[in-house]
């Protein structure tokens, strides 16, 4: 799952930004800027510990019953990390929202 958000970081970016938007999940100043983050986390997936993953999907692990391992990252990293970026003006919705949101576009990469 992780090489094939790899290797198609650009479009899940592009797609994962319209649909927070689109959701009313994020407001911000730049599209492209926010993109360029997705794209860039898409990418590192691949290269992350186990410790490190385990990390950061432990505070939304128990979300959703059978979740996508990369929603659930991603949705924790809109609620730590995206809301502080200088282009980010704020983050709506619940923890399952932003997750419903992303998982709409990741679920492509479930095997």
């Amino acid at each position: 799952m992780f090489m094939l958000a790899r290797d198609n970081s650009e479009t899940l970016a592009t797609k994962i930004v319209q649909r927070l938007i689109d959701r009313q999940n994020i407001e911000t100043t730049s599209v492209g800027k926010i993109q360029n983050v997705f794209e860039k986390q898409l990418r590192k997936l691949v290269d992350l510990e186990e410790f490190d993953l385990q990390l950061k999907l432990a505070p939304v692990r128990t979300l959703v019953q059978d979740p996508n391992i990369v929603s659930l990252y991603f949705t924790q990293f809109v609620i730590e990390d995206l809301i502080e970026h200088d282009d980010i003006q704020d983050v709506f919705g619940e923890d399952l929202d932003i997750y419903r949101s992303l998982d709409s576009v990741l679920k492509v990469l479930r095997p």
